[in-house]
């Protein structure tokens, strides 16, 4: 099937299926011109609640489903592609959490929303990278256990002098491939390009940035700055959404291992099967669902 038949065989079923297709800004360009909304993290978790439509497909790793899941738990909710994980969402363990709540008295554990539904049930919070500052900076905490990721929490605290954190050692093996060495050497080349760094960045990269935030940070900032070149540090994937708004600027990616390749598992035919058959739909308990609901309900009403 040639790509805009599989395009209009999409539309026709999501129309038939009552659904909704979402999708994050690292999966394919071809995924996301057929979604119904391209966003982060934050944002995606956000567009989820209150819809009308019966069936949410998800364009995204298995993290992303589930709190579509336990945001809607009415609604069905299937994946573009069932295995599509991400590896930072498993760094972190209940046990490491339960031990941490026993050692510190005063404690918010802070779940990064890159994790699966059972840490985010033993979490107080979830944040993203759009609100984990603004969010840990209103907690009366002085102890902030920040997981699972390493190098967001260790921005995080470099802007919350008053607070303790306990770091966990996740990561995204995507943002730490993005070394200082090769941003260097890229704005060798580009001179006069604003250098944009991800916070799951490794911190020499992010102090190299003229500007740190989310793939929509990034995206906005490059889009009302006056500048015309600018030296991107997150994944590749981003790079269809800052043409769109940017046509006439410049955007260079820093080496060539960004891209995750569990983002790009999803294509048009996966999204076509799943509608189709109504792929195997994200089950969690009620048990795990209502506890992990707290940590996200959290994030929403502290990030406004």
């Amino acid at each position: 099937m040639e790509q805009q038949d599989i395009k209009q065989a999409i539309y026709k079923l999501k129309q038939e299926r009552n659904a909704i297709i979402l999708a994050h800004y690292y999966v394919d360009e071809s995924v996301q011109q057929i979604a119904d909304f391209i966003g982060d993290s934050y944002y995606l978790s956000k567009v989820v609640l209150n819809r009308p439509e019966e069936l949410i497909l998800f364009c995204g790793v298995k993290f992303m489903g589930e709190s579509a899941k336990i945001l809607n738990p009415e609604k069905t909710v299937i994946m573009a592609d069932e295995y599509a994980d991400c590896p930072m969402a498993h760094m972190i363990d209940p046990e490491t959490i339960l031990d941490i709540r026993a050692k510190y008295d005063d404690l918010a554990v802070v779940c990064y929303i890159n994790s699966d539904a059972e840490i985010k049930r033993l979490s107080d919070v979830c944040v993203t990278s759009s609100n984990a500052l603004k969010i840990v900076k209103t907690l009366p905490h002085k102890n902030i256990f920040f997981i699972p990721d390493n190098n967001l929490g260790r921005y995080v605290a470099s802007k919350c002098p008053g607070k303790h954190f306990i770091f966990h050692d996740g990561f995204c093996h995507v943002h730490t491939s993005i070394t200082s060495e090769n941003v260097l050497k890229a704005k060798e080349i580009h001179p006069d390009a604003k250098i944009l760094v991800h916070p799951e960045c490794t911190m020499d990269v992010i102090d190299l940035g003229d500007y740190v935030g989310s793939t929509a940070g990034i995206i906005d900032y490059a889009t009302r700055s006056s500048s015309e070149k600018f030296i991107i540090c997150t994944e590749a994937g981003i790079f269809y959404e800052l043409k769109q708004k940017n046509p006439a600027k410049k955007f260079y990616t820093v080496g060539h291992r960004v891209f995750c390749p569990n983002m790009k598992l999803i294509s048009l035919e996966k999204v076509y099967n799943a509608l189709k058959t109504y792929a195997k739909p994200i089950e969690l308990s009620e048990s795990i669902m209502s506890k992990a609901k707290t940590a996200l309900v959290n994030m929403h009403r502290l990030a406004e």
